[in-house]
């Protein structure tokens, strides 16, 4: 008999055998109370058991090697590779520094190396599940060319990662499938296995509970904080979101993270920025593409390349919020090779639009 088959019986069984037990009129369950209690008592010890056997398959293919090799060759089955060598070249570099970096967080992750792959698709999309099992589409190559915002997603996904998000989500929905009859004993071993790996798979590819989502975009920004790329990434890619969004429904939007399980790019955006603030040790904002500094304007950012000047802003801050959190404000601000710095620290590059360097490193030094 086939899964699908296995999973429609069951299903049918167990709805049969919840009615007869809990449907029972008052007046029966009276007269055999003591039947029908053995009988509600089967019931729950079995689905006690089931949920016991549910969470050791989950800890297999999340925890064990053998588990994890299992679940990495079955995503990439079914997404397909894509072989660029240019694409994995960029994604071995942007894992070798976000090693690095979620290491000097959570020095958990060198029990646990992360299986990454470049997956064979086209939409703006990263996904991480259970077992440190990673991928990355094609499509977030090709939609986010700046490397920083890369860094930004892949390290979002590594939270999930290391929170084992995934695999919280994958015990939740097995408990409540066990519980509402889909999986029963009558499938078996194997076929439990299976339906976990399938639902493993599904949320990997579309995370489930979104109260993770900003947890994980927060985590990036500690994690980008122990690398080169810049801490203003996370609230730059989300206002890059926000702005694909405009006009645009948010359930049909080809956007990263699957947006239409996803809590409100603006919300998220939002978060990052306030953390970026608490770490310049409330030095710095950024709203509607103006950067302040101690509540002073210090730079209306302009717009550049395929950046707006929203976006662009949240680099300006994150440079800002390094240097005010590595005391480089002690310094006076220069210009360098047309950079404004703020002691070692470069901060912006104006191009056209901005004002020019002198102009704002002047400003820099009036109300650092």
């Amino acid at each position: 008999m086939s899964l699908k088959k296995k999973i429609i019986a069951a299903s049918t069984t167990a709805a049969l055998g919840l009615s007869l037990t809990f449907g029972v009129p008052a007046q029966v369950a009276e007269a055999g109370g003591l039947e029908t209690a053995v009988k509600i008592g089967a019931i729950f010890a079995q689905g006690a058991s089931l949920k016991s056997q549910a969470r050791q398959v989950v800890r297999h293919l999340n925890e064990t090697d053998e588990g994890r090799q299992e679940l990495y060759q079955n995503l990439r089955e079914k997404k397909g590779v894509d072989t660029s060598s240019e694409y994995n070249a960029k994604l071995e570099k942007l894992m070798t520094n976000l090693t690095r970096g979620v290491a000097a967080v959570d020095p958990t992750i060198n029990d646990k190396p992360y299986l990454y792959f470049v997956a064979d698709d086209d939409t703006l999309n990263a996904a991480c599940g259970m077992g440190h099992v990673m991928m990355v589409n094609r499509g977030a190559f090709k939609a986010l060319p700046n490397e920083d915002e890369l860094a930004a997603v892949v390290g979002h996904e590594m939270g999930h990662g290391q929170k084992n998000h995934v695999a919280k989500s994958v015990d939740k929905t097995v408990d409540s499938q066990i519980t509402a009859g889909v999986i029963t004993a009558a499938l078996g071993g194997d076929a439990i296995t299976s339906l976990i790996t399938n639902i493993a798979v599904g949320h990997t590819s579309a995370h489930k509970d979104k109260k993770f989502e900003t947890e994980a975009d927060l985590l990036s920004i500690d994690y980008l904080v122990n690398t080169p790329y810049n801490i203003g990434a996370t609230a730059a890619v989300m206002q890059r979101f926000v702005e694909m969004s405009i006009g645009k429904k948010r359930s049909t939007i080809e956007a990263m993270f699957n947006p239409s399980d996803h809590p409100d790019s603006e919300k998220r955006r939002d978060a990052c920025a306030k953390k970026l603030t608490e770490y310049s040790g409330n030095h710095v904002t950024a709203k509607d593409g103006v950067v302040s500094v101690n509540k002073k304007a210090f730079a209306t950012v302009a717009a550049a390349g395929n950046m707006s000047g929203a976006e662009r802003s949240y680099f300006v801050m994150g440079n800002l919020a390094r240097a005010y959190h590595d005391g480089q404000n002690k310094y006076e601000a220069t210009v360098q090779n047309g950079t404004v710095m703020l002691g070692s620290q470069a901060i912006i590059t104006p191009v056209d639009g901005d004002e020019d360097a002198y102009t704002l490193a002047e400003r820099l030094n009036a109300i650092k």
